[in-house]
Parts: C-alpha cells; structure tokens; sequence
C-alpha cells in the first residue's frame, strides 16, 4: 500500500513540477524536476521510469489536447497531415505525450540509479 502511495505521489509531483517548470525553463525543464522527484523519492528504477513517464504523458497529452480544442483541432490536423498523412490530431497528440513521457522517464530512471549509487 506504501509503494501505490509513495508512486501516485510521484506521478502527481512530477506533473505538478514539470508543469511549474514550463514557466521558467525549456521544454526540458521537465527532465531535470523528472530527476529531482526521483531522486528524492525512494522507488525501484522501473517505478521511477513509469511515474516519470506517465506524469509528464498526462501533462502534455493534457495541456495540448486543451489547447487544440481552443482552435477546434485545425493546426493539428494540418501537421498531422503532413506526418503521418492522416488527419488523426488524436495520433499527434498521443506522440506528443509519448516524446515528452520518454524524456521524463529516462531522467527519472537517472534520478534513480543516483539515489542507489549514493545510498550506503
């Protein structure tokens, strides 16, 4: 039960982070609070890797589903379009999620291997 809790928890700091982030870094601002929150919270290296992931999938996902849904899907049909030569805005923003997820879960699994290298 303490593992579900301490990897929802996780989940949740690494969006909330990441999301604080986007104001003052890059886009890969959310690589360094990915390593932070894992670093910090004591997890298996897989258990990093997937709530670093799936933070910063639902985050992004999230954040650019609402702000095509201002714009009633138009510029991500057209560059949808031009990638994968289907008007699925849906797959654009399923790989949007997927890239930023993949950046965070790898830093995360840093974070974590980190914190085991300097445990004693």
């Amino acid at each position: 039960m303490q593992n579900i809790m301490k990897f929802i928890i996780s989940v949740f700091l690494t969006a909330l982070l990441g999301y604080a982030a986007g104001f003052y870094l890059p886009w890969w601002g959310i690589a360094i609070t990915s390593f932070l929150v894992a670093a910090l919270l004591q997890q298996s290296p897989g258990r990093s890797f997937l709530a670093g992931f799936l933070g910063i999938l639902f985050l992004w996902a999230g954040l650019a589903s609402y702000l095509d849904a201002k714009n009633q899907h138009l510029l991500s049909k057209r560059i949808a379009q031009l990638l994968f030569q289907s008007d699925s805005y849906f797959l654009l923003l399923l790989v949007t999620g997927v890239i930023g997820g993949l950046v965070s879960g790898l830093a995360a699994l840093s974070g974590s291997f980190l914190r085991r290298l300097l445990r004693p």
